[in-house]
């Protein structure tokens, strides 16, 4: 059964936007929902894009691609998914279930994505575009109200790093997983060539604003901040 807050009446399209690549079966039409996510990744950029071109004409270019990119990225969507229930319809193979795969962010943003992809296929861009600006509704009223970009947690550590230890932060990538449609990214952060943070996304980007979230926990739970922080990766 479709959740009631997804416009969609196409059970089988729903079903096919949960099937993780995991649990598709080569060369039998069983398909996974890759090709809806990646449909429904562009959905929701127009969408995004047209709402803040209209609703904040003075801002530029940069402005606007940095709210798109607050509203669109991996946590967000992974939120709204465990919010409208996605994580209880997934098809996972036995071995990406036994992993995590349930609960993981970056499979439950990418069935948002298939999802949007499949309301516009069914009903158009119209029913998208409310779809797409319901499930964002939160998200977007924090950049209304002047959080152009809440989770820029690297901003945060930049200012932290000069503030405490008159140091730049860095960032390296240090690994590339998953096919060219799903890829993943790990990126450290580190002062000179101490390594302080690491996290992972679905782009570079991403994977670095995690890197440095992870950085900022760390400092936070040191109980003397202008003192030398003890290293968990060393």
């Amino acid at each position: 059964m479709i959740p009631k807050a997804i416009p969609l009446k196409n059970e089988e399209m729903f079903r096919l936007a949960m099937r993780h690549t995991s649990a598709a079966v080569p060369n039998v039409v069983r398909d996974s929902y890759e090709r809806l996510e990646f449909f429904g990744d562009s959905v929701l950029g127009l969408v995004v894009a047209q709402y803040l071109y209209e609703h904040f004409p003075a801002w530029d270019q940069g402005m606007m691609s940095k709210a798109k990119s607050s509203v669109v990225q991996e946590a967000p969507l992974a939120e709204i998914a465990l919010s409208l229930g996605l994580d209880k319809y997934l098809e996972l193979a036995p071995s990406e279930e036994a992993t995590g795969g349930r609960k993981r962010p970056s499979i439950l943003a990418d069935v948002v994505e298939a999802v949007i992809g499949a309301v516009y296929l069914e009903s158009g861009l119209e029913v998208a575009r409310w779809f797409v600006l319901e499930l964002l509704q939160k998200y977007l009223a924090r950049i209304s109200g002047g959080d152009v970009n809440p989770d820029d947690y690297k901003s945060k550590l930049q200012e932290v790093a000069q503030e405490v230890w008159r140091k730049t932060p860095h960032y390296r990538v240090v690994k590339e997983t998953g096919s060219a449609h799903e890829r993943r990214f790990t990126v450290q952060v580190s002062f000179d060539d101490e390594m302080i943070g690491e996290g992972t996304g679905r782009s570079k980007k991403e994977a670095e604003q995690a890197a440095a979230a992870d950085a900022l926990e760390i400092i936070a739970k040191a109980r003397a901040p202008k003192e030398k922080i003890e290293n968990p990766y060393l």
